[in-house]
C-alpha cells in the first residue's frame, strides 16, 4: 500500500491551475479582474490562435509594487483580504491569490509592471515555473502580462482544448461579461493582431450593449429599476415581442460581476409568464448592487456562483420589477399574438397583479413562487438563506453563437 507523502509546491500548483485555468478563457477572466481591481480606466487583450499561444493583457491601473512581484507569482499571496472575515466582505473581483501562480507553473508567463511614483518599471519571468529573479526595465505606467504557450507542460490538458475559433469565442465571452459591466473603461480585443472589438468609455451602458448587439436589439429594451431594503436593480429588458429561442442574450451582474443563478432566472421566467410562446427566451440586461456582506462570493472556484444570504428578497424584487413595469405598459396593444390568454386562461395579464393593489396578498404570492421554485427547481432540501448558486447558463458571447463548448 503506497505511504501518504507531501505534495511538492510544483505538483500544488498544477492541481491548482487545472481547478482555476480551464482554457485560455479562464486566464482572460483571471487577468482583467485583476486589472479591474488596479483600477484601469484602460484594458487591451491580445490573444494568438485562441490564446494557446499567446495572452497579452495591458491595462493603465495602479501597478504592482518592486517588492510585491515575486509574491504575486506565489500561491495564496494576495492584496485584497487580510483575515477570514474578509471573505464575507469581498468588495474586489479577485481575493484568492491564485491566477498567476497557476498561470506561471502551466506556461512561461512575464509580469512587467510601474506604479506612478516609480521612474522605471520591473520585469519578472516565470518559465513553466522556473523564476527569474526581478530586474529593471522600462515601461509605461500599470501593467502589462504575456503568456505564452499555455499548458505546455501538461499536454493532457491542451489535448482537451477546442479549435482556435471556439477557444477565441470563449476569450470574447469573458471580454464582453467585463465589458458590458464596466461601460466606463475603454477596453480593445484583438485576435491574431486584427481588431476585433474596440469599445470607448461611455457614461451610457446602452451605448455599450449597441456596440455589441447593433441598435435593433438595443431600441427596444425596457429600462427597469427598483430599490428595497439596501439592494438596487437596475437595467434592461427586452418586449415581448423581441425574444430569442436561447438565453445567450440573458446577463446578470452582481456587483460588477458577471454571476449565474437559477432562482434569479427563474424569477425573470416567471415574469415573462403568459406574455411569450413556449420555446422562446425573454432578452435582459440585469444589474444588481447590494452590500458585499450579503453574498458570498467564495463558493465557486470561478466566483460565478454566489449565495445571498436572502435570495427570497432578490426573486420576489426581480420579479416585481419587471411585472410593475410591464404594468405600466400597453402590452395588449403592442404584442402581436395575444398568447397570454391561450397560457393563463384569461386576459393578457391575469396573471400581473400590481403588487401595491393588495400588499399582503400579492407579498405572499411572490413568497410562495420562490418557495415553489426551492421544492421544484433546487431541490426540497434547499435552504431559502444563502441561496442561489446555479447552473445554469446567462449570457454567452455576442455574435459567436455557433462555437461550441
Amino acid at each position: 500500500m503506497s505511504r501518504i507523502q507531501q505534495l511538492s509546491a510544483s505538483v500544488v500548483n498544477k492541481i491548482a491551475a487545472g481547478e482555476v485555468i480551464e482554457r485560455p478563457a479562464s486566464v482572460v477572466k483571471e487577468l482583467l479582474e485583476n486589472s479591474l481591481d488596479a483600477l484601469a480606466t484602460r484594458i487591451e487583450v491580445d490573444a494568438v490562435a485562441g490564446g494557446t499561444e499567446l495572452i497579452r493583457i495591458v491595462d493603465d491601473g495602479e501597478g504592482i509594487h518592486p517588492d510585491d512581484l515575486l509574491l504575486a507569482v506565489t500561491s495564496h499571496a494576495t492584496s485584497k483580504i487580510r483575515s477570514a472575515d474578509d471573505l464575507f466582505d469581498v468588495q474586489t473581483m479577485g481575493f484568492r491569490g491564485e491566477a498567476l501562480a497557476s498561470v506561471a507553473e502551466v506556461s512561461r508567463l512575464r509580469i512587467r509592471s510601474r506604479q506612478a511614483d516609480a521612474s522605471h518599471g520591473m520585469e519578472l519571468s516565470v518559465d513553466l515555473g522556473k523564476v527569474t529573479p526581478p530586474r529593471e526595465c522600462g515601461c509605461p505606467l500599470g501593467t502589462q502580462i504575456e503568456i505564452r504557450n499555455l499548458f505546455e507542460n501538461t499536454p493532457v490538458r491542451r489535448k482537451f482544448l477546442k479549435t482556435v475559433s471556439t477557444e477565441f469565442g470563449h476569450i470574447s465571452e469573458q471580454f464582453a461579461r467585463v465589458a458590458l459591466a464596466n461601460p466606463r473603461l475603454h477596453m480593445v480585443l484583438r485576435h491574431n493582431d486584427k481588431p476585433v472589438y474596440e469599445l470607448p468609455a461611455s457614461d451610457k451602458p446602452l451605448d455599450r450593449l449597441k456596440l455589441f448587439f447593433g441598435s435593433d436589439l438595443t431600441d427596444g429594451l425596457i429600462p427597469v429599476e427598483s430599490e428595497h431594503s439596501g439592494v438596487r436593480m437596475w437595467g434592461y429588458v427586452g418586449h415581448p415581442n423581441n425574444s430569442k429561442s436561447s438565453r445567450k442574450q440573458q446577463y446578470l451582474f452582481l456587483n460588477g460581476r458577471w454571476i449565474q443563478d437559477r432562482s434569479l432566472q427563474y424569477a425573470l421566467t416567471e415574469a415573462y409568464r403568459g406574455l411569450l410562446m413556449v420555446g422562446r427566451q425573454p432578452v435582459a440586461f440585469l444589474f444588481i448592487e447590494l452590500p458585499p456582506d450579503r453574498v458570498d462570493v467564495n463558493v465557486h472556484p470561478t466566483k460565478i456562483e454566489v449565495r445571498f444570504q436572502d435570495g427570497q428578497q432578490l426573486f420576489r424584487q426581480l420579479l416585481s420589477m419587471i411585472r410593475t413595469t410591464f404594468l405600466g405598459l400597453d402590452l395588449q396593444s403592442q404584442l402581436r399574438v395575444p398568447i397570454g390568454a391561450a397560457a393563463n386562461g384569461g386576459g393578457l395579464l391575469s396573471g400581473f397583479a400590481p403588487p401595491v393593489a393588495r400588499p399582503v396578498e400579492r407579498q405572499r404570492e411572490l413568497s410562495n413562487e420562490y418557495a415553489d421554485f426551492m421544492t421544484n427547481r433546487i431541490g426540497s432540501g434547499a435552504s431559502p438563506a444563502w441561496s442561489g448558486a446555479g447552473g445554469s447558463t446567462w449570457g454567452g458571447s455576442p455574435n459567436l453563437s455557433e462555437t461550441s463548448t
